[in-house]
């Protein structure tokens, strides 16, 4: 383990949709660390070009350039690259918002996205974090794992109601996990965004184990629960399963 990158990857990621901007005082109490050590790695990144500072305020922001390791991700991801296709014909056919998730820790990170016309703006964006327990895809790919797993995921969640239909009870989850099983597909009703209805399903490796999870996202003013089910939950299946045997894909977990 070497600290010292430890201690910049802990200054980059002061930097949040909640603190843009930071002074040096403002990074050493988020990172922990001392005013002179804060000091230090804010100019090795400032030199190497992660960070700038504003010669006004002297406060320091993230720069364009932080975004080349995630560009890098997307454009390497044997996944990403496998599931394209699909998910571009997802999107055609249902003109409805299609995503790419994978799991990562207890969340899901959206690594591909493509937006419907009549989505509501939830924020959501390549890159995006959101919990897995009161995600669709999130608890696709949950169900797919061992139990024992996804149980485990669930204990270490900061499982809590985003909105009035949030399951996060522990009982509830692992029966929602059980149907979503049984069925090979997820639901989420307005469970993190009210207005919002995701569908998603598992893409595996070809060992059987979680690769990532297709997902559609349709708007609760068009549809109802069970009309998005009836015509959308087919479609999403389908795809997840055509991306598992498209070929090899990374097993993530």
């Amino acid at each position: 383990m070497v600290r010292s990158v430890e201690k910049a990857f802990r200054v980059l990621s002061a930097f949040d949709s909640g603190h843009g901007a930071l002074s040096l005082s403002q990074i050493a109490g988020a990172t922990g660390l001392d005013k002179s050590a804060a000091q230090r790695f804010t100019h090795t990144l400032l030199t190497l070009g992660y960070l700038s500072k504003d010669p006004v305020t002297k406060q320091y922001e993230l720069t364009p350039k932080t975004l080349d390791l995630g560009y890098h991700y997307t454009r390497s991801s044997a996944l990403v690259e496998r599931s394209l296709p699909y998910l571009i014909h997802l999107s055609q056919v249902t003109a409805e918002t299609v995503s790419l998730t994978v799991l990562d820790g207890c969340d899901v990170v959206f690594i591909a996205r493509f937006l419907s016309p009549h989505m509501l703006n939830t924020g959501v964006i390549v890159g995006s974090r959101r919990p897995a327990y009161c995600t669709a895809p999130g608890i696709a790919m949950l169900a797919a794992l061992p139990p024992e797993e996804a149980i485990d995921i669930l204990e270490r969640s900061d499982r809590r109601p985003y909105t009035p239909n949030t399951v996060w009870e522990m009982e509830a989850l692992k029966e929602k996990l059980r149907h979503t099983r049984e069925r090979a597909f997820s639901l989420a009703n307005e469970e993190i965004h009210i207005g919002d209805i995701s569908l998603a399903a598992a893409i595996l490796s070809g060992t059987g184990r979680v690769a990532g999870a297709v997902s559609i996202g349709v708007s609760r003013i068009r549809y109802d629960k069970d009309e998005a089910v009836d015509k959308f939950a087919p479609l999403v299946v389908a795809t997840a399963q055509s991306v598992s045997r498209a070929g090899p894909v990374p097993q993530l977990r």
